[in-house]
């Protein structure tokens, strides 16, 4: 058995039986092909929950600290995300949006599935907030459809983004999936900066429709800064 397959019975098991999570309509991640799953980002658990309650593993991008942690925290940490897909990059600096969009693409040209929150952050207040371009040059460069997918009540059992889950408590967690988006009328369009706009809000319309957050036009990292 993989790390991936071990993991997901494992750790999918305790999950079901903390969380009790409910999943609607994961059979939309087409079954072959590379797929790119766009959605919100509520706190650090969406990152483990995602890649255990999907049938294809997901491949995603992860800050490198989460596989460089010292002592027995930082091994599990490595073990556990470099074992469900999480690929690490270092994206501090210029390069590292560049290095970030390069893997993604990589990941989907070898037919695997790119998860990707478009916020590019954790939302800092539970609403959802401008998209970040990246999603829709990966779209249209590799082809591949986008599915969109939303998080509810994770920010409910780990509030904050960190520290360890609330257990109990009547908190329940919620993975929606919609319908694959086609983009492929925006082919050879990957710079045109009009056409990724409009295809990364068109996007976050639709994970704003499975989540039901209210949506903020302006970017989650500048709000953190301030």
């Amino acid at each position: 058995m993989s790390r991936f397959l071990l993991i997901k019975t494992v750790l999918g098991s305790v999950l079901r039986l903390l969380f009790r999570p409910q999943v609607e309509n994961a059979a939309r991640i087409p079954g072959s092909g590379p797929v790119i799953l766009a959605g919100n980002h509520l706190t650090f658990l969406d990152s483990m929950i995602l890649p255990l309650v999907t049938r294809r593993q997901v491949f995603f991008i992860g800050k490198d600290e989460y596989v460089t942690g010292k002592g027995v925290k930082g091994r599990l940490m490595a073990w556990f995300f470099t074992g469900v897909g999480m690929i690490p990059v270092d994206r501090d600096g210029g390069r590292g949006g560049v290095a970030a969009l390069m893997t993604g693409r990589r990941i989907l040209e070898g037919g695997n599935v790119f998860g990707i929150y478009p916020e590019g952050t954790r939302s800092p207040d539970g609403r959802l907030y401008r998209g970040r371009t990246g999603i829709a040059r990966l779209a249209l460069m590799t082809g591949a459809p986008v599915v969109p997918f939303a998080m509810i009540g994770t920010d409910q059992v780990q509030p904050g983004g960190s520290g360890l889950p609330r257990i109990g408590g009547g908190r329940r967690i919620q993975v929606r999936f919609g319908e694959p988006l086609d983009f492929s009328r925006y082919e050879g369009m990957d710079r045109d900066r009009y056409v990724l706009r409009a295809v990364t809000d068109e996007v976050m319309t639709e994970v704003r429709q499975l989540s039901g957050q209210e949506y903020v036009d302006m970017y989650a990292t500048k709000v953190r800064a301030a």
